[in-house]
């Protein structure tokens, strides 16, 4: 089942759901986060009570993403309980990108190809072990949480913009502090590829920059091989198409183990709180040469989530001198 939100006339989100082609309103006036708080707390299933539910009329979802009424497929009503989190170098092939990007002029070995090797090594334990520990990184509470369809705002101080397909997990700790994960969502990881190259330690502020998820949430297991394409449109041109995988039988680490070192930190299962956790890639346009333009869409699919997510790209034209946050003293 994918499930989905628009924006009422009122703002509020209405909840859809499809198990084909067709896509329905479910009878409801609650939201994604809303019913799921619901769901965890009698211990039903979503596909369950929407079920119980019901479905309503016919929705052309289409149409509504091109009127730019689709939102995230979750939202939480404080933006501040809502985390974007991520791994690194998960998926097989990951790392020579990362690696060309990092190169040391002595020609040693980065520490992106080590940590690589770790997570091969290492990143799928056996007997419920815990594995060895990812490159994790934030990027954000939900109010870098972009709808599909909205720019992805690159901000005046940044270098560059550049597009990171990705599936993402999405999870609402329960009161007792357990992670519930609701569902995966196809994810654009947007990132500052140039400001990361130019220093890896620059890498936590190349990736303090919004995030798009949906515009579908599968609900249920995610097959073990996921085939996508990423795409990078300006105008009615292609300028970069280029296939992705993902699931388990492409990466290096297994989700489990990816779950495991992100909520093993008491901070990240608070009740109450939404996660979206974006599990790594292996393609960037950025490493193809690709330079990105204010207005340039980025285009992420994959079979098993439905719609494709399209974002277009603004940012402050190169060169416009960063302005200096001002601190008040109280």
């Amino acid at each position: 089942m994918l499930i989905s939100q628009y924006a009422r006339e009122d703002g509020t989100p209405q909840l859809v759901a499809r198990d084909g082609t067709e896509a329905y309103e479910v009878r409801t006036g609650q939201s994604l986060y809303a019913l799921a708080t619901e769901c965890v707390e009698t211990g039903q299933t979503l596909r369950d009570r929407i079920a119980t539910l019901g479905m309503g009329k016919a929705i052309d979802l289409e149409a509504l993403y091109a009127a730019g009424r689709l939102l995230p497929p979750v939202t939480h009503p404080d933006p501040a309980h809502l985390h974007l989190t991520g791994t690194g170098l998960t998926h097989l092939g990951s790392a020579s990108t990362r690696a060309d990007m990092h190169k040391k002029a002595t020609g040693d070995e980065t520490d992106s190809m080590k940590m690589f090797r770790m997570g091969v090594e290492g990143g799928k334990p056996a007997n419920g072990s815990a594995g060895v520990q990812p490159e994790w990184f934030y990027k954000g509470n939900g109010t870098n949480l972009v709808a599909p369809g909205a720019p992805l705002v690159s901000p005046d101080f940044a270098e560059d913009g550049g597009e990171e397909p990705e599936i993402a997990g999405i999870y609402l700790i329960a009161a007792d502090g357990t992670p519930v994960r609701l569902g995966w969502a196809l994810a654009n990881e947007f990132s500052d590829h140039v400001m990361e190259r130019r220093n890896y330690l620059y890498l936590a502020h190349s990736k303090l920059r919004p995030a798009a998820i949906g515009p579908e949430l599968v609900i249920g297991e995610l097959p073990e091989h996921v085939e996508g394409t990423s795409r990078v449109r300006r105008g009615n041109e292609v300028i970069f198409e280029k296939p992705f995988l993902s699931g388990e039988a492409n990466m290096s680490h297994s989700f489990a183990n990816l779950e495991h070192h992100h909520f093993k930190y008491p901070l990240f299962r608070q009740p109450g709180d939404l996660h979206v956790h974006m599990f790594g890639t292996a393609t960037l346009s950025f490493a193809s040469g690709v330079q990105t333009r204010d207005g340039d869409v980025f285009e992420i699919e994959a079979a098993p989530f439905g719609l494709p997510l399209r974002n277009p790209l603004a940012f402050t034209p190169l060169g416009t001198p960063e302005p200096r946050t001002e601190i008040r003293t109280l």
